[in-house]
């Protein structure tokens, strides 16, 4: 990837022509192709963390889960994962009836809290042993003769001029 024509305009850093071999389309269509694997993949270990902090009906779940991570999972991925926390248990439920409409509320439980510390202890250590030993926390560096100079976040690429 190419950057020219790099402009600081109050405060912040404009890339004003961009040439790269894949256009920006494509790169961000495999971002969320990333982004849809590892939430599918974690959906367990996310909808704990969920219920960790409170008691959740499906519904509830299914809004957060595309809120925090734009991703749509629907009742059919939901409700059967549910399900098999629940027979594993890792969540408890019982029906709410105090509302015009009854629903299913689940909640974390003692053992599914074990599951989730011991998963968030090992992704952790997965994600310093990837920082570690691929750098992908690379610091700013000298990429051409003119002098800029790009940093790369995890959230996206972001280019500055020094």
């Amino acid at each position: 990837m190419v950057y020219r024509d790099v402009r600081y305009v109050s405060g912040k850093t404009y890339c004003t022509h961009v040439e790269q071999k894949y256009g920006w389309k494509k790169m961000a269509n495999f971002q969320k192709e990333i982004q849809t694997k590892l939430t599918k993949g974690l959906l367990d270990m996310i909808i704990l963390q969920f219920l960790d902090s409170q008691p959740m009906h499906g519904y509830q779940i299914i809004t957060r889960v595309r809120k925090s991570f734009g991703v749509y999972f629907g009742p059919s991925t939901v409700y059967p994962l549910l399900n098999s926390l629940e027979k594993k248990g890792y969540v408890k439920s019982e029906w709410n009836m105090d509302t015009e409409r009854p629903r299913k509320v689940y909640q974390l439980t003692n053992e599914g809290q074990t599951v989730l510390n011991f998963t968030e202890g090992s992704l952790n250590l997965i994600c310093r042993t990837m920082t570690t030993d691929n750098k992908m926390n690379m610091e700013p560096v000298n990429l051409s003769a003119t002098g800029s100079r790009f940093q790369r976040k995890t959230a996206g690429i972001t280019a500055y001029s020094q």
